[in-house]
């Protein structure tokens, strides 16, 4: 393992130490993350998340798997399923930003990072193959201190 280098996949919390699993709250900042983005009619707000986030819409359309021409066109937007993909980036984004370093950080992770549980697909991969529970419950073992 020497040299090895740790991804944010089978990190602890960084704070880590002494405080054990008082990590279960990790889901719930998830959820708290998606919130901010949502605009008065609960879909998500892509103009506020692409300027946070530092990302285009073409780029946010790659990151969930979306054809940019959907994030233009409100009707095409306010759809279950474009609402359905953010939510999901959003709440992975939302639950590995304090281990990741920042929102930022953790977009990066979501789309970069290999996870070996899953063959070395990174988040991304699997959001937009419709497998975000999976994501969520290795994040959410990864949080109680199972293995990645």
């Amino acid at each position: 393992m020497a040299g090895a280098k740790r991804s944010v996949s089978a990190a602890r919390p960084a704070s880590g130490g002494a405080q054990g699993p008082a990590r279960p709250a990790a889901p719930l900042q998830g959820g708290r993350f998606v919130t901010t983005f949502l605009d008065e009619n609960g879909h998500v707000a892509v103009e506020r998340l692409t300027l946070r986030l530092g990302m285009s819409k073409a780029q946010l359309a790659e990151a969930v798997g979306l054809q940019q021409d959907v994030l233009y066109r409100a009707a095409r937007l306010h759809r279950p399923k474009p609402q359905a993909r953010l939510s999901e980036m959003l709440e992975i984004v939302g639950r590995i930003a304090g281990w990741a370093g920042g929102e930022r950080q953790a977009l990066a992770w979501y789309r970069a990072e290999p996870i070996p549980s899953f063959g070395g697909r990174t988040a991304e991969a699997l959001v937009k193959e419709g497998k975000a529970a999976a994501v969520r419950d290795y994040l959410d073992r990864v949080a109680t201190g199972g293995f990645a």
